[in-house]
């Protein structure tokens, strides 16, 4: 069946959430501040790790050679550009700030923080796409099955702290994996490793940044950086068709 990976991720999303907002109502401030500390210092350090392993490659000699650095600096930049100009961030805000005038998430104070940190670490990485291209061309969900073992676990743990606004990253990880698996007979051949790697770089400093806001307080617009992750998909797509 195609698209069960994604199905199954979604859940594995909404059940690790669910679990994460019990565990928040029996943890004092206290705890839930040294566990935000925790998350942000372990955040920071995944962020780094998969930022240097699409940045670095070995030369034939052994030496170390980057790779990507000014893709990077374009979409961060212009990604930055168009976030703010579309106020991303403060429309975020704004949901969580409706959100929280009602019943239902009453004393939600971190939405817009647990909503972004969780979506971004969700929905950035190769497993996201390569992951969603083999479900749609080969009906084969194994890789998602593996990722949605670690969303799993990431959201039980980033929703004791922050709330339901990490359960409701659930809606972009559906529609983002979905857009990819349906119709990835069409995309698959422009969504080539160099792309997937150039996205997964990018992503990979937001999820530093994602690190910084949690361990620090909240430092840098994460969220209006979020169309950053578009760039190179347009940029890739132009050099393969300006090639041919």
């Amino acid at each position: 069946m195609i698209g069960l990976g994604t199905i199954v991720n979604t859940l594995a999303i909404i059940a690790g959430s669910s679990i994460g907002i019990i565990a928040k109502k029996g943890l004092s401030e206290r705890f839930q501040d040294q566990i935000m500390k925790t998350l942000g210092l372990a955040t920071m350090f995944i962020g780094i790790g998969c930022t240097l392993s699409e940045m670095l490659s070995v030369n034939e000699d052994g030496s170390l050679s980057t790779n990507g650095i000014m893709m990077m600096i374009i979409s961060l930049v212009i990604g930055s550009i168009v976030g703010e100009l579309l106020r991303i961030e403060n429309r975020l805000e704004g949901l969580g700030d409706k959100m929280k005038r009602s019943k239902l998430f009453a004393g939600e104070t971190k939405f817009t923080e647990g909503f972004v940190t969780a979506t971004l670490v969700v929905c950035v990485g190769a497993m996201a796409i390569v992951g969603s291209l083999r479900d749609g061309l080969e009906g084969d969900p194994s890789l998602l099955f593996s990722k949605s073992i670690l969303d799993f676990i990431s959201t039980m743990i980033f929703a004791s702290t922050l709330g339901i606004g990490v359960l409701c990253s659930a809606i972009p990880l559906a529609l983002y994996q979905g857009l990819i698996t349906a119709p990835s007979g069409v995309i698959g051949e422009y969504l080539t490793e160099q792309i997937i790697s150039d996205m997964s770089l990018v992503g990979s400093v937001m999820i530093f940044a994602v690190g910084i806001n949690l361990f620090f307080g909240k430092k840098v617009k994460v969220g209006n950086m979020l169309p950053a992750l578009i760039v190179p998909i347009i940029y890739g797509i132009f050099l393969m068709l300006t090639a041919k």
